[in-house]
């Protein structure tokens, strides 16, 4: 298996998205993980490209089978990263990303310990508030809701190996791009990728 499984995270309304989409446009031989989940479909989206639409029946089955990496049930509705088609991509030497939250990366770490995790921060919590109100969707309620949970979320990012600040969009970028580019590089996956022209190199 010489894909590698990355793990992006990060609180609510810091940009993830945005900057996942740059990455991927940027970053060949990468892709994201498209997750489960029991949620009824909305407007403009479609089964196998925002989320493969499972009934829940079937997805408490797969919980029971172990079926998959990480799941966590939301406001009434399950959500989760099925296992297989994670190991698929990872053995054809295709690199994943999962866009979860920190309570599903650790779960991830117990299959994946090596998987390489990023967690993305505001610049401050002014900014943070900034967007969050200019989405124009929530009452001031719940964007002070939003906030809060967005620090508690924020304070669990000891747990990853790398920080991005996403104050400017293009630098931030820049720092996802060299993490994926660094990841690639390091020597237990070269070692996978490039087996015949090591041995060729060291061979008397």
């Amino acid at each position: 298996m010489s894909g590698t499984l990355f793990i992006i995270s990060a609180a609510s309304g810091t940009g993830k998205t945005s900057l996942v989409k740059a990455l991927l446009e940027n970053c060949p031989n990468l892709k994201v993980s498209i997750s489960n989940t029991t949620r009824n479909k909305r407007a403009g989206e479609l089964d196998g490209v925002h989320y493969h639409f499972t009934a829940k029946e079937q997805f408490v089955d797969m919980i029971s089978q172990g079926a998959f990496l990480e799941h966590a049930e939301v406001f009434g509705n399950y959500y989760g990263t099925a296992r297989h088609m994670v190991e698929e991509n990872l053995h054809q030497d295709i690199d994943v990303i999962l866009e979860i939250d920190w309570q599903g990366a650790q779960q991830v770490r117990q299959s994946y310990p090596n998987a390489v995790s990023i967690f993305i921060m505001p610049p401050s919590r002014d900014a943070l508030r900034q967007r969050l109100e200019n989405r124009g969707q929530d009452s001031a309620e719940i964007i002070n809701q939003r906030l809060n949970g967005a620090i508690s979320d924020m304070s669990h990012f000891v747990e990853f190996d790398y920080v991005v600040i996403n104050d400017d969009f293009d630098i931030a970028l820049e720092d996802l791009i060299a993490i994926v580019k660094a990841s690639r590089l390091r020597q237990n996956i070269q070692v996978i990728r490039h087996a015949d022209r090591i041995q060729g190199l060291l061979s008397n």
